[in-house]
């Protein structure tokens, strides 16, 4: 057994849990993404922090095995991947809800409303998609195939209305949609080089038209060329994020 950790200081107190337990793997300080080739080959890599991507060395030193870890992007983090490796060719399912850190290497944007809005004024519209309905978990997962490097803060007050915010993790764009119960239509106010609504509702509408599918039915194939995301059948590729 091999375990890799960035902090020095957790790396410390991982080893001395351990051996207080009885364990005496092997652990060494570097990152994660690029495992610990000294080991290899594995038949087992457990990630415990959120990835963007499959590293292309977790392939080549699990090269027949199972690779399980937390996934997703900025705008959707909360699915597990497992992962079923031959040849160096990775393919699996998405499943779960975790809640782990970031990969520090690509981690997701964050932060308050008021850090990030300065009283800018964008581009107004109206759209007559109720905006709670594109956050959902399939939908909200559909999205971040191909708006990854963007996250949403819902906020609600106490007459129901709601504030639905899109930031850009650069933090040069925003977007905002404008909730109140029983509307035929909602306000929309977009600022910054990208036009963060329209990206959304590109996404959510693509989604639909495929028929609405649940995450259960998307999989994950990663190998040298890459990682793809597919509906039902590798074949259909619908991302690749």
């Amino acid at each position: 057994m091999t375990s890799v950790e960035f902090d020095p200081t957790v790396l410390a107190g991982a080893l001395d849990n351990l051996r207080r337990a009885g364990f005496r793997p092997t652990v060494v300080p570097g990152d994660g993404r690029n495992g610990h080739r000294q080991g290899a080959p594995y038949d087992r890599i457990i990630c415990t922090c959120t990835m963007r991507d499959i590293p292309s060395a977790w392939l080549e030193q699990c090269p027949d095995g199972r690779i399980v870890t937390p996934w997703g992007s900025s705008f959707f983090s909360g699915s597990f991947v497992t992962l079923e490796v031959r040849n160096g060719a990775a393919r699996g399912a998405f499943s779960g809800y975790p809640a782990f850190m970031w990969d520090r290497t690509r981690r997701a944007g964050a932060g308050r409303v008021t850090d990030l809005y300065g009283g800018e004024k964008g581009k107004r519209s109206t759209t007559d998609i109720p905006p709670q309905h594109v956050i959902q978990d399939a939908p909200a997962f559909f999205t971040a195939l191909s708006v990854g490097d963007a996250w949403y803060l819902w906020c609600a007050d106490d007459s129901d209305e709601a504030t639905l915010w899109f930031f850009s993790d650069d933090g040069a764009s925003w977007a905002t949609v404008e909730y109140t119960p029983d509307a035929a239509t909602y306000e929309v106010e977009q600022y910054g080089p990208r036009a963060l609504w329209d990206e959304v509702r590109g996404a959510f509408l693509r989604w639909h038209g495929l028929g609405q599918p649940e995450r259960s039915r998307f999989g994950l194939s990663a190998d040298r060329d890459g990682q793809r995301v597919w509906l039902d059948d590798p074949r259909n590729v619908v991302g690749r994020p």
